[in-house]
């Protein structure tokens, strides 16, 4: 099988690239001017390329990258007949608590609004070839460094820990609520999938939820480290998710079909 995976030198990209490579003929694509050559029999695209920030204002970077450049990929491989997977995400649920893929979208930031549109390209319209779409819930794992403050709670505790023997944590991150996924995980239900002959959009978690002061407290005692509380910055305030947690129930279903 040939693969062409964007995005290789990002967090979850990079994962996938050391993972598909020992598997497959893998190319792969970063985002820059020139727009990949998909004439070299790929049998899937797997697109995990995008700008991930979730405090990029910068609209129309965000919309170019994230929307229309996917829109392009998937309207290529749709001429060409071939399959395509891409990284969608949980942001674009907003503050809600209905974690289903039909609950009624509530994207808080462009990064999200990407995301969602995106979504809602690819469910809006017939395609010739498969396309499967996963939201991601908090992913963590190796190769997060270049992540900066995007970096995961399990990354950035870690890092503190280490370097000063301190553990910054938000107050009120008691009641901060998140389904931690690791990206072994999202990356192995990638590969099922390229098995799957069906198109859709599921949701990628554990079904478990975890919160940050529970995640800041086992790294602190995993590295002799003291936690302290420092106030929410006011620009994360209105779009901070305090709870996530995927439905599992149609990726079980999708998985347990194939």
């Amino acid at each position: 099988m040939r693969l062409l995976i964007t995005g290789h030198r990002g967090f979850i990209g990079s994962n996938a690239l050391s993972y598909f490579k020992k598997k497959h003929v893998v190319d792969t694509y970063e985002y820059n001017q020139s727009l990949p050559d998909l004439s070299n029999d790929y049998d899937w695209v797997l697109h995990f390329g995008a700008i991930s920030s979730t405090t990029e204002h910068d609209i129309e970077k965000v919309m170019r990258q994230n929307y229309d450049f996917s829109c392009w990929l998937l309207e290529e491989c749709n001429k060409l007949n071939i399959k395509m997977q891409y990284a969608s995400s949980a942001s674009v649920y907003g503050l809600g608590r209905d974690f289903r893929e039909i609950a009624p979208p509530d994207p808080r930031t462009p990064y999200a609004w990407s995301k969602y549109l995106f979504d809602r390209y690819v469910s809006t319209h017939k395609w010739n070839t498969l396309v499967q779409g996963f939201r991601y819930f908090n992913v963590y794992g190796s190769n997060e460094h270049h992540k900066g403050d995007q970096a995961s709670p399990y990354h950035k505790f870690t890092q503190q820990a280490i370097e000063t023997g301190v553990i910054k944590l938000f107050e009120g991150s008691d009641r901060f609520y998140r389904d931690f996924v690791p990206v072994e995980l999202v990356v192995q239900t990638h590969d099922k999938f390229l098995s799957i002959t069906k198109s859709g959009i599921w949701n990628i978690g554990t079904g478990k939820v975890k919160t940050f002061q529970l995640v800041a407290e086992e790294v602190a005692k995993k590295y002799n480290a003291r936690i302290e509380y420092i106030p929410m910055p006011e620009k994360l305030k209105a779009g901070y998710q305090t709870y996530t947690c995927a439905d599992l129930t149609a990726i079980r279903e999708a998985l347990s079909g194939s």
